[in-house]
This record gives structure tokens, sequence and C-alpha cells, in this order.
């Protein structure tokens, strides 16, 4: 491990751990100085997080104290390296488990054996973990940009899928589908051979049948599937790097099923708790292929493992480049239930603009600002169901729908937000909004206010205040929208919309006359 002593003097060294479904991992790179990552050490040690998981419904004092001791090796290896074995930068653990009763007592004894704070990955990081390595994928292979490709990630316990169009995220799905969640589902039959592979399609069949539903408007060009397990064999399936025929993926499939666990791990090169999982990985991505009519699939050559490690690393630092991503997401829900576009992206650059322009009295986050704009884009898709009271269908249609690079907690911020457009504000009585903490339902109450300010000014639906003059004084805020001979729908509208903007800020919207 001598190899880091030049990087450590530099102070350039970053670290990551995983504690993921089968294994736990560091990384250990060095910060060049275009800003990009040099791998200089990488552990892997196996632990069958996700068998107790799915199998026991928690984690095992066993597995705990497993993890601990690899974690606590860890920190001995780091300490080689003169750095911080309780400093990681990034120290995160597989998002399946929130599944286990007692993730908050595993989370808890890793704390106090090894001084480390660990959180689960949720959906939006996970999402953004995808999208960059297939941004990779699309960055090394330039006629993919120009194709319609569906990218099909395989995890443990959920899948999920991301349709690439002339390289722009256009769609995005999730399915409770994985490959431990199918190991366990299935194993209890004692099914072999062809047999269990019956039994695994015929298990994931309602998952595979919704994906097929939810693309079979697009003619798919490519296929690319990520995933733990499949990456691990992949070299096995071809010659070649990067696609693979569905002849040689359905061979090595039938082959798979023919052996035991321990032909696997001798076969394969993979540990005991990776070929658990192999076969309802390779059935699984086998039958999706299928489903599109494919004759080949396009699987990542890199180490799934390392590079889950190295895009945590600068995951965080793409917020601005995933944020368009979430916005265009946001733009194809508002389009897919006929919301109108001009009124909603007018909203969400007025939202954008009281946002900037009042950071100090509101003092909330880029993060934030951006779930303001997600909001403003569909505060109106209750519309599709019924005009009346489109606020709380709003609400339903995205508390139930899926944003790519957001996960249940900011959908259920913009649920809340979007329905507090019009009529009643925040109310403890109201189930989604009681369920929130205090914080959150502060954050609520403020971007509502915000949102229901920028709703009235643009409540004639035409467009017509571009520009806005903002002043405060002691018990007001005045804004003067130039351009606008007679504000007097605005002002009425005002009058409606303004009060939450008063309660949470203490302020009284007045529009005053320009000039």
């Amino acid at each position: 491990m001598s190899s880091a002593s030049t990087a450590d003097a530099t102070g350039s060294l970053v670290t990551a751990i995983h504690v993921g479904a089968s294994s736990v991992s560091l990384l250990v790179a060095e910060v060049l100085p275009n800003g990009s990552h040099r791998a200089v050490d990488f552990l892997e040690q196996p632990a069958p997080l996700a068998r107790d998981v799915f199998r026991h419904g928690k984690v095992s004092a066993e597995t705990t104290e497993r993890i601990v001791s690899i974690l606590e090796d860890y920190q001995d290896a780091l300490a080689e390296y003169g750095a911080d074995g309780h400093n990681i930068t990034r120290a995160v653990a597989t998002n399946i488990l929130i599944e286990a009763t007692n993730y908050d007592v595993f989370l808890n004894r890793i704390r106090i054996a090894c001084g480390l704070s660990i959180n689960p990955i949720d959906d939006g990081e996970m999402t953004r973990l995808i999208y960059l390595k297939t941004r990779r994928r699309l960055k090394d292979t330039p006629a993919m940009k120009r194709r319609c490709t569906l990218v099909v990630h395989v995890g443990p316990g959920n899948t999920r899928a991301l349709l690439f169009q002339e390289g722009a995220i256009t769609r995005y799905t999730s399915y409770r589908l994985g490959t431990h969640r199918t190991r366990e589902a299935t194993d209890g039959t004692h099914a072999e051979g062809a047999a269990m592979l019956r039994v695994i399609r015929e298990h994931t069949s309602g998952n595979l049948a919704q994906m097929k539903f939810d693309y079979h408007d697009v003619e798919l060009d490519a296929l690319v599937v990520i995933g733990y397990e499949i990456q691990q064999i992949a070299r096995y399936l071809s010659k070649g790097a990067g696609a693979h025929s569905l002849k040689s993926l359905k061979k090595t499939t039938l082959e798979a099923a023919q052996m035991s666990d321990l032909d696997l791990v001798t076969r394969y090169q993979i540990d005991y708790q990776t070929a658990e999982a192999l076969l309802p990985a390779l059935e699984t991505n086998l039958a999706i292929a299928e489903n599109f009519g494919l004759k080949e699939v396009h699987i990542p050559s890199s180490d799934y493992e390392q590079g889950i490690l190295q895009d945590l690393l600068v995951s965080g630092s793409l917020v601005g480049t995933l944020d368009q991503e979430v916005l265009r997401s946001a733009r194809i829900l508002a389009l897919r239930y006929q919301s109108d576009p001009r009124h909603g992206e007018h909203v969400a650059k007025i939202c954008q603009h009281l946002f900037s322009e009042l950071q100090q009295l509101h003092g909330m986050t880029k993060h934030d600002a951006m779930l303001l704009q997600v909001a403003a884009i569909l505060h109106e898709v209750g519309t599709f169901v019924s005009p009346r009271a489109h606020h709380k269908h709003s609400e339903y249609i995205i508390l139930n729908s899926e944003i790519f690079g957001l996960d249940r907690q900011d959908i259920t911020m913009v649920a809340m937000i979007s329905r507090y457009h019009r009529h009643s504000g925040p109310r403890i009585d109201h189930p989604n909004y009681r369920d929130l903490d205090t914080v959150d339902r502060i954050r609520v109450s403020k971007l509502s206010a915000l949102l229901r300010v920028a709703d009235a000014l643009e409540r004639t639906h035409d467009q017509r205040v571009h520009e806005i003059v903002i002043r405060r004084d002691d018990r007001r805020l005045r804004l003067v929208l130039p351009g606008v001979t007679d504000a007097a729908v605005e002002r009425l509208a005002m009058a409606s919309k303004g009060d939450l903007f008063e309660q949470v800020f203490g302020l009284e919207v007045v529009i005053d006359d320009a000039g």
C-alpha cells in the first residue's frame, strides 16, 4: 500500500465506503489537478447483508459483527496511508437496508464500534449513480447518443429503467424486482436446473410485463444492462467487450442453471453471495432483452463495485447537470397529463426570480429551489382529472409518479407544494403534511407561499408579467410589474393567494402601480 505515499503527502486523498448487498468495499483515490479521481487502492470483502434482509427481514448479529470487523480492518488499512479512518469522504449502505426491521440498530452498532456515520443510498442518489454510469457509456459509444437506448439496472432489491433518446433521459421507471429479492422468493421451491429458470421467469413476469407496457410505445435500438452480478461475469459471455449476443447470454444462463453455488464460485471466480444471486440476475436480464425483441445487450466492462465508489465521490458535484435532467423529467410528466406548458414554465420562471431575490428572507438551499421549480411545472397536472379541486388531484398524481433524480421524500415535498398552490394552505389535519417532520413542514410552507405568489402573478395564463421589481419594508413585500398597465387581475389573485406568504414571512404582498 506504499503507492499512496506521494498522494498522501499532497493531502489529495479521498475515501469511499459502500456497505453493499453482498460485500463491503473501500476505495482510496487521489484527486488529480483536473478534478478527476485516480484509484490508489480498492478493497472488497463479502458479507451476506441482502440474504439476511430478504430471508429474515433483519440483519443478523453474525452479519453485523462481520461487517463491523471488515470496517475496522479498513480503518487500519487507511492508517497506513496516514488517513483518518473515522473521516471518510463518502460512507453509504445499499438502499435495501431500510427494509430490515433493525436497520437503525445495525447502523448504531457501526457508529459505536467504528465511529462511522453510514446512511443508506436513497432513490435519488441511486438514479444519479446510474446516470453517471450511463453517461460514461454514451461517451464511450458515440453512436448510442443518436439511438433510442434503454438502460436497466437490476439491483439486489429493485430494478430501475432509464430511457435515453438522442442522449437525453426521456423516461424513468422503477420496479420491486431484484436479484437477491428473487433468489430468496424462489429458493423455497427447491427447483433445480431448467425448472428453476421457469420459476424465476414466473416470479418476475408481473414486473417484466409492466416494464414492457411502460415502454411499448418506443422502438428500442439498444439495451444496456447494469448490475453487480451481470458485470462480474460479463467477460465470460463473449470474447469482445461491450455488446454480447442474446445467444451467448442464454447459453451462459442455461449452463449456470446446471451448476451448484460452489461450481459457480469456481467457474466465474466470484464469492458465494454473488453466486447465490447470479441465476436470477442472468435470467432476469435475459427475459428483459427477449421482451423487447433485442438480439444483443451491452454490459459495461468496468468493475461494478469500484465504479459505484468512484461515482459516489463525484455525484454530489453534478447537481447542476442533474437538475436539468430532473426538470426535463418533470416536463415530460406535465406533458403526459396535458398541463399547459407555457403556464407551468412561466410560473417556474417567476418562482426562480422570487427565490433568488428573497434568499435572505427564506434562507433555503439550491435543492429547495429545484423542488420549487418542479412543483411549479407540475402544479396543474390535476386538471387532467378535473378542474374542480385540481390541487388535490395534482397531489395524488405527483405522489404516484416517478421523477428522475428525486427520492420519495423529494416527491412528497413536490406533491405538497403543488397541492397548496391554491385554496387552503398547509394544515396539520392534512395526512401527508402531518406525516412530515417539523423542518420539512416549514420548507413546504415557505415554498408553497412562493408558488402561490408566482401563480397569482400568472393568473391570466398569458405570460404578461416579465419583470418584477421587489421592495420590502417592515410590514409589506411590494411588487412593481413594469410593462403591465393594469394589474387588477393580479391584485385580485394576490388577495386570495398572498395570505400564506403573510402567515409564513409576516409580510403582506402588495402590487404597486408601475412608474
